[in-house]
């Protein structure tokens, strides 16, 4: 089992910056890379960006430029730079690992663990 502990949301204004953190604990050899979902309300849940342990990171078009991933390995941990926020930026953001999978996914049916979701609010 691996456990996601999501940190950091918060209410910013739009153009602002908030800096999300997953801390990752169990059998994390397992999860070759961490991941970012986000859910809006009404909205289907969506890949925001990843990171393997190689340190190689992909990302959504929509947050391309303006996120950051980040992981710091001594602490298990995976960080995510948000700058340049924007309304549509809100949301509830998770974490993500996988259970063996090698090659990152876009497709949160391939994690299998998930955080609690930490809100991101984004005001004008």
């Amino acid at each position: 089992q691996v456990q996601l502990v999501e940190s950091g949301g918060g209410l910013v204004q739009a153009g602002g910056s908030l800096r999300l953190s997953c801390a990752a604990s169990g059998r994390t050899s397992s999860t070759y890379f961490l991941s970012w979902f986000r859910q809006a309300p009404g909205k289907e849940r969506e890949f925001v960006a990843a990171i393997s342990w190689t340190g190689m990171s992909l990302y959504a078009e929509s947050v391309k430029g303006r996120f950051t991933i980040s992981r710091d390995y001594a602490k298990n941990t995976v960080h995510l730079q948000m700058n340049s926020l924007k309304l549509e930026d809100t949301a509830v953001y998770y974490c993500a690992a996988p259970d063996g999978r090698a090659t990152i996914s876009v497709r949160g049916n391939d994690y299998a663990y998930w955080g609690q979701g930490t809100q991101v609010t984004v005001s004008s």
